[in-house]
């Protein structure tokens, strides 16, 4: 196809992927031309005569595949995630497993393994992606023999269409399991505006994000309706329970197959945990004050209720307890946070006020979807950094939850500089403003701390830019991001009345401090329960069969201590998109990881006069611009001065001794 736009970089901006002009049958064939472009680069690094050098093989490893990572990127990365047409869903359903294939014909690939093991450099940068590549080989089976690397390539093929069933079978059951309903009665409690967003046809349709508990449940009054909902939200998707069990017995295979007792090993060997055991013993330090703080919680809430609660009153009833013991209404606060307002005046405020940089609108540019906003960014001293991209709403084609991810990756050595996106599940309302909860505020700026890190990349090497750093590491810029939406400057700019503009009323702000240290446990409960679920999944040993997927998650979660009535895990395992579909899997503990040396950079960042630009610049420096290109507890050493301290985390969750 002479008139592929996937075949040749875009003559967009920062090689903004030109949507507009990508149809369906551009996509197999130009998969299929990017791989034998990139086998041939391979082949080309392999027989270079000349003896191996980091430039003619580790730079020239970089420099490879770079119309396959275009195609990667638009069709595997960004429509299959976010705009999942029929067309879409079966062009993923096909490239999924020829994507996998295609990579281990790279990393098994002896030749360039052999040149790979005999490079030596001394820039420090240039070894540190080194060691990166030498360890990826080694954990892809560069070592193994033939039959070994024939059983991994055929796991490996068989993960990949496992990974992308459970992604579209939920997308599916997600629409499928939404509560309906002919009465607006039912749906009492959300809000007249709210209601009226969500009439289809006569009908009444809430669609279910992608957490156990659905944010509606706390404005519900209908019992009965709440029940449905909840139900709904945790039984989705029951033919995903035979993927997880037999995508975790392939995992253990192919862990067996590289030497580690299980894939939870095989995970953590080369992030920052280092050990099972290590990850063990900080979430099992965890569990025991969380169940102490749910127990506390749990009786507040019967007290307020009257009677005895279930699961789906928990997040009632939590909200009744903030109302009257914290003077807090979150429904009121809503009316001042405008989802325009809040990115501009708020999430990108914040950066500028922080790292300097600036954005501007690019109306002339677009994205996937209408719905997706494009602005450029500007560094300190005007220069074009790259773009930024936000897609907010949800819609019955696009994943639940919230993510960040690369178009373009930043790279010295490729001149790319990057394009990033951010995607949200906000509701989309009929007519007027989009008024946010405080969770979404609250996942705008974490997201667009994801965005930061890839923003403020300032590598050589694609492999290591921005946000290119262990799974246990990554989520820590995004959480430290977080803190910026109480900033009292900051909360000043973006929480106005979307009809008069006032500014939100100080004790509303007040409240919402006290009301937010309540609940604690519940959401370190949960979040837990999800992380030890994860956890058991994949401790399983190679070999080890589970019969019955249902029971196997039910004794993993009394095991782990994390097993309660009212309170389920984040994510069961039919809809844990994030270990299943995603790069999470034996991952999902990075959170509470992340969140110590975020808690600890937080206090220190107050204790040396919060958004301020040095402390910004510092951060950026130290953290955001080196992403992957030195070791990342170095780089948070170097930021904080010290080592890192448990006991701030602790404190914020409400969990000392």
């Amino acid at each position: 196809m002479t008139d592929n736009p996937l075949l040749r970089p875009s003559h967009l901006p920062y090689g903004l992927p030109d949507f507009a002009a990508v149809r369906e049958e551009h996509i197999v064939p130009a998969f299929e031309q990017g791989a034998a472009e990139h086998l041939a680069e391979i082949a080309a690094i392999v027989a270079d005569p000349d003896p191996p050098t980091f430039d003619n093989t580790i730079a020239a490893l970089e420099r490879s595949g770079q119309t396959l990572n275009r195609v990667e990127t638009v069709a595997l990365h960004t429509l299959a995630a976010s705009d999942a047409t029929d067309g879409i869903q079966q062009i993923e359903r096909e490239l999924a497993p020829r994507s996998a294939g295609h990579r281990d014909a790279v990393f098994l690939d002896r030749g360039l393994w052999q040149r790979i093991k005999q490079v030596a450099t001394d820039d420090p940068e240039e070894s540190q992606l080194l060691e990166h590549y030498r360890t990826d080989f080694v954990k892809a089976g560069a070592d193994l023999d033939d039959e070994q690397q024939e059983r991994l390539r055929a796991i490996n093929a068989e993960l990949a269409e496992l990974a992308s069933d459970f992604g579209q079978n939920l997308v599916r059951a997600s629409a499928d399991s939404a509560l309906v309903t002919d009465d607006p009665a039912d749906l009492h409690g959300l809000g007249e505006e709210r209601i009226a967003a969500l009439e289809q046809d006569g009908r009444y349709v809430l669609p279910l994000l992608n957490t156990s508990v659905q944010p509606a449940l706390a404005q519900l009054t209908d019992r009965a309706t709440r029940e449905k909902l909840y139900r709904l939200s945790t039984e989705r998707a029951p033919e995903n329970l035979a993927i997880a069990a037999r995508t975790a017995e392939l995992r253990a295979e192919h862990a067996g197959l590289l030497g580690y007792t299980d894939h939870a090993a095989y995970k953590v060997a080369d992030q920052t945990a280092k050990t099972v055991e290590a990850v063990e013993e900080r979430l099992g330090r965890l569990v025991e004050p969380a169940r102490r703080n749910v127990e506390r919680e749990a009786a507040a809430l019967a007290e307020q209720a009257g009677h005895e609660i279930e699961p789906w009153d928990w997040a009632y009833y939590a909200e009744q307890v903030r109302k009257e013991r914290y003077d807090f209404d979150e429904e009121a606060l809503r009316p001042y946070l405008e989802l325009d307002r809040v990115i501009e005046q708020g999430v990108l405020h914040a950066a500028h006020l922080l790292y300097g940089i600036t954005f501007t609108e690019r109306t002339d540019l677009h994205g996937y979807h209408p719905d997706v906003r494009v602005w450029e960014v500007f560094d300190t001293d005007g220069t074009g950094l790259g773009l930024y991209l936000l897609d907010p709403y949800a819609r019955p084609t696009k994943e639940g939850g919230a993510w960040m991810h690369n178009l373009v990756a930043q790279s010295f050595l490729l001149d790319d500089r990057p394009v990033v996106v951010n995607n949200l599940n906000v509701t989309k309302p009929a007519s007027g403003p989009t008024l946010l909860t405080w969770d979404e505020v609250e996942t705008a700026f974490h997201e667009f701390g994801h965005a930061l890190h890839g923003l403020l990349s300032a590598v050589r090497f694609p492999l290591v830019e921005g946000t290119s750093v262990p799974r246990d590491f990554v989520e820590y810029p995004s959480q430290v991001n977080e803190v910026w939406a109480t900033d009292p400057e900051v909360l000043a700019g973006y929480a106005r009345h979307h009809e008069s503009g006032e500014p939100v009323p100080a004790e509303l702000v007040s409240a919402l401090e006290r009301a937010n240290r309540f609940n604690q446990g519940f959401s370190t409960f949960e979040y837990l329960a999800a992380a030890l679920l994860d956890w058991s999944w994949h401790r399983l040993a190679p070999g080890e069969k589970i019969e019955d997927p249902a029971t196997f998650e039910a004794r993993a979660l009394e095991r782990a201590g994390v097993a309660h009535p009212l309170v389920s895990p984040r994510y069961r395992s039919t809809y844990f998109l994030h270990i299943f579909a995603g790069d999470y899997s034996a991952g999902y503990y990075s959170y509470v990881w992340s969140e110590v040396l975020d808690a600890d950079s937080v206090e220190w960042l107050r204790e040396h006069g919060g958004l301020r630009r040095e402390n910004g610049d510092r951060f950026r420096e130290k953290v955001l611009a080196v992403g992957g290109s030195v070791d990342p507890m170095g780089a948070v050493r170097d930021f904080l001065g010290r080592e890192p301290r448990l006991e701030p985390l602790l404190a914020r969750r409400g969990l000392e001794a």
